[in-house]
C-alpha cells in the first residue's frame, strides 16, 4: 500500500505573521527558519521538519568569505516569492512511499526531522 505526505501547516519562529504575508526588507537578502508540519494525506497528525529558506546574499552577510557551510536543510532562493517557495516545498515534501518511516527518512534530506536521530 502506498501513502502520500502533505504539508499540513507552515510556521516560522522568525516571523510574526503568516508566511504568505511576510515581506522582507530586501527581497534578495533574507533568511527565515520554516517549520513544516507534514503528515499523511487526508489523515490527522504530523511530524515537524525544519528548513532554512535564505538567499545567497544573506549567507554571505551571516557567514562571510572565510567560512565553509554545509548546505543540509537549506532552501536557497534568489528573492522572496511566496508562491515559488511554497510550490518548491510542496514538490519536496509531498511525496509517496510504502510507509511513514520511509517517507520521513526521505523528507529528512530536505528538512531536519524532529525524530531524525531518535533511538528507542
Amino acid at each position: 500500500m502506498t501513502m502520500k505526505s502533505e504539508i499540513k501547516q507552515i510556521e516560522s519562529p522568525d516571523l510574526h505573521c503568516p508566511l504568505e504575508q511576510f515581506s522582507p526588507i530586501k527581497e534578495d537578502e533574507f533568511g527565515i527558519l520554516l517549520e513544516l508540519s507534514v503528515g499523511i494525506e487526508d489523515e490527522e497528525g504530523a511530524d515537524l521538519f525544519q528548513i532554512m529558506v535564505c538567499t545567497p546574499k544573506w549567507i554571505m552577510g551571516k557567514y562571510g568569505m572565510n567560512n565553509i557551510i554545509v548546505g543540509l536543510h537549506y532552501l536557497i532562493v534568489f528573492k522572496y516569492d511566496y508562491t515559488m517557495i511554497y510550490d518548491k516545498l510542496k514538490e519536496l515534501f509531498c511525496i509517496s512511499g510504502s510507509d511513514w518511516d520511509e517517507i520521513c527518512q526521505r523528507l529528512s534530506y530536505y528538512g531536519h526531522w524532529e525524530y531524525q536521530d531518535y533511538r528507542e
